[in-house]
């Protein structure tokens, strides 16, 4: 017989909060009918609107079931980082969300700088808009990190395909591109060059004290940002930022998908709106 799924849940504690909370925000967006512009990440919407808080609720948020059933997976099965403490420093539940924390922004910021680079320099104006959700690019990162640490360990995807971990990155970057089409490329190669930073030890000086101000800063950050940019009533974060900005929710907030949320193609939009808006949109980031 197998292991116990709630001993194992247990020795990963870390990865089952992570996986619960993808799969709670999963059902709440889709029980109010939220879609990719409401929660994603975008250029313009990051970057030149400020709204900073999309670049960690683009990263929890999925939208389509199989984009969740496909990150759930692949991170549970790279949970074991967690159960590897007993090997010393370098594995354990500490080390796996010290370094998930410096995936999330690292990956954010290597991403923008792309579109940014994009943007600016090629002149690829559409990569403005490209909005973005999904988990993938830590998974990507932790995929990475295994792949140089433990090159020998296997990871299963919808617990069926096994790759030895050292192909996980690049087979999973080909696997997407071609399941996936609307796959952000940008967004997982941006992953796996955080797994590799973080292998060859870039972050080592990251303990406790600097972890914590990551987690402190990462929260200013995104709830004065949510203050400043969206009429969210949050009272304990009165003192953060300005008020709300009028007549500017989050989008599609409490609303159906569609129904005319900032930026959203809704069913009485132009046709071509539409194809814009679908153009512009990755399922994984």
């Amino acid at each position: 017989m197998g292991r116990p799924l709630l001993l194992d849940a247990w020795e990963r504690p870390v990865t089952s909060v992570i996986i619960a909370t993808c799969a709670w925000v999963w059902y709440y967006l889709n029980r109010r009918g939220l879609g990719y512009e409401d929660v994603g990440v975008s250029y313009k919407k990051a970057v030149l609107e400020r709204q900073y808080w999309r670049c960690l609720t683009a990263s929890f948020s999925h939208v389509s079931p199989l984009h969740l059933l496909f990150n759930a997976s692949s991170l549970w099965s790279l949970g074991v980082v967690e159960q590897m403490g007993s090997r010393g420093p370098g594995w354990g539940s500490e080390w796996y969300l010290r370094y998930t924390l410096v995936m999330l922004v690292g990956t954010m910021v290597l991403v923008l700088a792309s579109y940014h680079a994009l943007v600016r320099f090629a002149r690829l104006e559409r990569y403005e808009n490209v909005t973005a959700v999904g988990y993938s690019c830590v998974v990507f990162g932790w995929m990475t990190v295994l792949a140089v640490k433990r090159p020998t360990h296997a990871v299963k995807f919808f617990g069926l395909v096994e790759l030895p971990v050292n192909l996980a990155p690049f087979g999973s970057l080909i696997f997407t591109s071609v399941v996936v089409p609307k796959a952000s490329f940008v967004g997982h190669l941006a992953g796996i060059a955080m797994g590799y930073f973080v292998a060859w030890d870039l972050f080592v000086w990251m303990d406790r004290y600097w972890t914590a101000v990551l987690a402190f800063w990462i929260a200013i950050v995104f709830f004065a940002s949510l203050k400043a940019t969206t009429e969210v009533n949050l009272p304990f974060i009165q003192v953060l930022g300005g008020g709300g900005i009028a007549g500017n929710p989050i989008a599609g907030f409490g609303r159906r998908l569609g129904s005319g949320a900032t930026g959203t193609a809704g069913s009485g939009d132009d046709p071509d709106a539409v194809a814009r808006v679908l153009r512009g949109t990755d399922e994984n980031v």
